[in-house]
């Protein structure tokens, strides 16, 4: 079967957010470019990876190119509206890709779909017709900025660490290793 790549070159949102409670949320990005609105599940440390390395690629990016780049995203960029509804997963995302556009001047993101077969890595931000089904969003460096802020907001959001391990607290507290065995509760 003929493999499908959604492209948003200028999309009206590139979000991440979640669905459920923390401690039982499943990770989503969004991508909606006019009437057209994708959504992909991914796991809660590919998406923080994701928003690290957006990061490393603007630095990288402003010190080899010269190209501007925010420190901070523009107020204009921040997105805090929920995820679009109804939230339908595409696909589940296996492998992603990150790069510049030096001729459009834009973060390039690709998500590829888990598959059971391994992924070459030609196949990543390239146009073959044999590979997963993928999705390419393309970013300008302040919108980048801001997808990787909300990104981190979006991750930390979830439960409180342990004061001792860092481990999430769950509502019913949690044996902490620290602790000896002993089960801590988030009021201790």
């Amino acid at each position: 079967m003929a493999r499908v790549i959604h492209v948003f070159r200028a999309p009206d949102r590139f979000i991440a957010g979640t669905v459920g409670q923390p401690g039982d949320r499943t990770f989503y990005l969004q991508a909606s470019e006019q009437s057209r609105l994708i959504s992909v599940a991914l796991e809660k440390q590919q998406v923080q990876v994701l928003a690290e390395r957006i990061g490393s690629l603007l630095e990288e990016v402003h010190r080899r190119f010269g190209t501007d780049v925010p420190d901070d995203a523009p107020p204009d960029d921040l997105d805090t509206q929920p995820l679009d509804v109804p939230v339908e997963e595409e696909f589940r995302v296996g492998t992603m890709g990150l790069g510049w556009d030096a001729e459009s001047n834009a973060v390039v993101i690709e998500l590829l779909a888990i598959s059971e077969e391994e992924v070459d890595e030609a196949v990543v931000l390239d146009d073959t017709e044999e590979g997963p089904d993928a999705v390419r969003v393309f970013l300008s460096p302040s919108a980048a900025r801001a997808f990787a802020e909300r990104a981190d907001r979006v991750v930390n959001a979830g439960r409180k660490p342990c004061p001792l391990c860092a481990e999430p607290l769950d509502a019913e507290g949690h044996i902490c290793p620290r602790q000896n065995g002993y089960r801590r509760s988030e009021e201790d």
